[in-house]
């Protein structure tokens, strides 16, 4: 038999690819930022730690919940301009947040147009390059959502300069121009389907590919009714009580164990180094060892990692947290997307992976608020972080007994 070469030319999955590593860079980054702007959040309106905590919580809590929506609509109308919708929410929250005089405000603003704009930006993008790629999903994927890792690196030491020289409300404003502009023309790069293009997946001509099966799965409604949805989800869902919990409050304990506010946000930077470093290469490692192992593995990783964090007594342990926090929780991320292609099809998978993704709205909203509030009461952290590690050892459990069952349920007799 023949092999199936690619085209020479460049395949415009990875034009997609770009796109959406662009869009997670700005969309995430200029979320992850978020830590930076506690401390000034606190002295400026006189808040609570789990009152500024909320702020973040409900933005997440929105930006995944509406991929349940933005999602379906990629699927029917297609990801590109809802993408750009995205950005623009993105960047006009940030404008309003830096502007709000009342607590409130930044919650209508920030958790509005962060809310919306990465709901709607994020899940479309992602569905789309699901469907560029199927022997590469897993790399592809992981290339894609590594702007998440590079933001997560590059944006809390630029929003801490920007604090530095132009105050937390011009900051806001400069990182909201950024979003819009920087984001918007990335958008404008996305393309949903390979057959658009005379294209199949993997950049496969369409002589030698065969009938084309970009679009073949099940539909939105078939997969949630499956056991398998059902186990995805409770295991993201419990998983991600802890998963989001370090965006918010890493940077906090580091200050309140001694260290300066500008080293403290380079811990984030940390995280997105780790994260990257998943992102870029495990993505590959994933498609070799199985996708659903490795989604077992970064549960396990992730939980190992919050266990050091728990027990940090030493800027040097926060490091170590921060870089291997930031590896599996990279991994985490960009292979789920490719999980739920792999088990429901490219059919309606910007669909299923928005409906999935309401799991880890609800832990977002409940895991780093709900760490605020404690704080407020015990002035620890310990309990909250040994809790998030203890959830993610819970979410590897259910993913390990559910390839189980389907491996049982596979062989005959």
């Amino acid at each position: 038999m023949t092999a199936q070469r690619p085209s020479s030319r460049i395949f415009y999955g990875w034009f997609v690819v770009a796109a959406a590593f662009v869009i997670t860079f700005v969309g995430f980054g200029s979320a992850y930022t978020f830590g930076s702007f506690v401390d000034a959040f606190e002295k400026t309106f006189g808040a609570s730690r789990g009152e500024v905590s909320l702020v973040f919580s409900l933005a997440g809590f929105l930006y995944f919940s509406l991929g349940a929506v933005s999602g379906p609509l990629a699927d029917r109308w297609g990801a590109r301009w809802l993408a750009v919708i995205g950005m623009i929410f993105v960047g006009m929250g940030l404008i309003f947040a830096g502007r709000a005089e009342t607590l409130v405000g930044v919650y209508l603003a920030y958790g509005l147009g962060i809310g919306i704009g990465i709901g709607f930006a994020y899940v479309p993008a992602l569905g789309a390059v699901q469907r560029w790629f199927v022997q590469r999903r897993g790399l592809a994927s992981g290339l894609a959502v590594s702007g998440i890792g590079v933001g997560t690196l590059a944006m809390p030491p630029l929003a801490t300069a920007l604090v530095a020289n132009l105050g937390w409300r011009g900051a806001y404003s400069t990182l909201g121009v950024l979003a819009i502009v920087v984001g918007s023309v990335a958008a404008l790069l996305i393309n949903d389907d390979p057959a658009c293009r005379g294209l199949h997946p993997d950049g496969i001509s369409p002589e030698t590919a065969g009938p084309s099966v970009t679009r073949a799965g099940l539909s939105v409604r078939q997969a949630v009714r499956t056991r398998r949805f059902a186990e995805l989800y409770m295991a993201c869902l419990i998983g991600s009580l802890g998963v989001f919990v370090p965006f918010v409050h890493l940077v906090p304990f580091a200050v309140d164990l001694g260290m300066s506010s500008t080293a403290a946000v380079w811990l984030m930077g940390a995280i997105g180094i780790g994260s990257t470093i998943g992102r870029f290469f495990l993505g590959g490692v994933a498609d070799k060892m199985g996708r659903e192992r490795f989604l077992v593995a970064m549960y396990l990783g992730m939980a190992g990692s919050l266990v050091i964090w728990a027990l940090s007594a030493t800027p040097l342990l926060l490091v170590i947290f921060a870089l291997s926090f930031g590896l599996f929780y990279g991994g985490w991320v960009a292979v789920l997307p490719a999980v739920v292609a792999d088990l429901f099809g490219s059919r309606s998978v910007g669909g299923i992976i928005g409906v999935l993704y309401t799991s880890v709205a609800i832990g977002t909203l409940i895991g780093p608020s709900s760490v605020g509030f404690i704080y407020d009461i015990s002035h620890s952290y310990f309990v909250s972080i040994a809790a998030s590690a203890v959830s993610n050892a819970v979410a590897a459990v259910i993913v390990v007994l559910a390839v189980k069952r389907s491996v049982a349920e596979r062989k005959p007799g």
